[in-house]
């Protein structure tokens, strides 16, 4: 299966407006890396906190259509890291599109989530940094193991147009 070349996903991901954009990014990287896709997600933000043992990044609850993502990261690495915020998002957001895909198991999971990236953006991309090693570059960051469930009392909110390529497969 051909992929578009390097600079073509770094181009795409520099000129990303917003999570929807970058998910469709995460789904054609998906679809040109492994022929896999899924249509229908929606993402939810919450603010799932964190303390000194570390926070989860996003999670998939098994056998639904969201993927929830942690707003509290986000946040703070637009404060501190602006650079970092696309290419965290593209890895949250391409880890847990694998785990809606049937990839459940973490370790596998973070294995394809590095292909992917080294195969569409290279070895000295931040994208590949981030999936290769990401407690360098946000130390308390985790993943959730499996079971693990989000503390009842949080907030969700849509984002609206995430999954807009799958729309016209459901509008018409």
């Amino acid at each position: 299966m051909a992929v578009d070349s390097v600079p073509s996903f770094d181009n795409r991901l520099d000129s990303a407006d917003d999570l929807a954009d970058i998910f469709e990014i995460v789904k054609l990287a998906v679809r040109k890396t492994t022929g896999k896709e899924r249509a229908g997600l929606m993402l939810g933000l919450a603010d799932l906190g964190g303390g000194p043992q570390g926070f989860v990044g996003a999670f998939y609850p098994v056998a639904t259509n969201i993927i929830v993502m942690n707003s509290l990261p986000l946040r703070r690495i637009r404060e501190t890291e602006p650079v970092l915020y696309k290419p965290y998002v593209f890895h949250i957001l391409l880890h847990e599109y694998l785990h809606t895909l049937g990839i459940i198991d973490e370790s596998a999971t973070r294995q394809k989530a590095f292909e992917i990236s080294m195969k569409l953006f290279g070895e000295n991309h931040p994208v590949t940094h981030l999936a290769a090693d990401l407690s360098k570059f946000i130390p308390k960051l985790v993943y959730p193991v499996y079971g693990w469930q989000a503390r009842e009392d949080y907030t969700l909110e849509l984002v609206e147009g995430f999954d807009r390529s799958s729309t016209s497969n459901y509008i018409n």
